[in-house]
């Protein structure tokens, strides 16, 4: 029997969740694997937040998985790919520019934050490196204590283990070139 189209696409928080109950660990572990709330999770897996990049390597790492789990598709039609590779939030999406690299310690992603708008929920943390390149508007990527003032064309290169967020403060979309480096 084929698979309606509408039961093709899993969530992203249906996958972590399924995982997680998969290996049997509780919520309680996996927040202390990620330093996320519990409620945090429960809000990830009910699909009432998607979670940013950052934090699905994170959660990849607690579940020990591939990141590249959680953005792959199980159908292979060019369209349904698309869909799989670009996750949106109530105020930023991202699209994956490596699909196929869920095994490779560089990921590539454009992300997009709408105006004057920041990534609602936590700061990312993940352990590697990341690079940052504004294509167009104007961010705020706030390290650690220190903030950055990143306007079209400038870039930064962090440390990405220590707690970071971005936030779109110009008057127009904001695209960026993300690439992130995990060991």
């Amino acid at each position: 029997m084929a698979k309606k189209k509408e039961d093709a696409f899993v969530p992203v928080g249906k996958k972590i969740r399924r995982e997680r109950v998969k290996k049997k660990m509780s919520l309680d572990r996996v927040a202390n694997e990620t330093g996320f709330s519990i409620d945090y999770l429960k809000e990830v897996e009910s699909r009432k937040v998607i979670p940013p990049v950052g934090a699905l390597l994170q959660l990849s790492r607690a579940l020990e998985i591939d990141s590249g789990f959680f953005l792959r598709e199980q159908e292979s039609s060019l369209e349904s790919r698309i869909k799989a590779y670009t996750m949106r939030t109530e105020n930023y999406a991202y699209t994956t520019l490596t699909p196929g690299a869920e095994n490779k310690h560089l990921k590539a992603f454009k992300v997009t934050i709408e105006t004057m708008q920041d990534h609602k929920g936590v700061g990312y943390q993940h352990e590697g490196e990341e690079f940052i390149y504004v294509l167009a508007g104007k961010i705020e990527l706030t390290v650690g204590d220190h903030v950055n003032t990143l306007n079209e064309g400038e870039s930064l290169h962090f440390n990405s283990g220590i707690r970071h967020k971005l936030r779109n403060i110009g008057e127009e979309k904001a695209e960026l070139l993300v690439v992130i480096y995990g060991p």
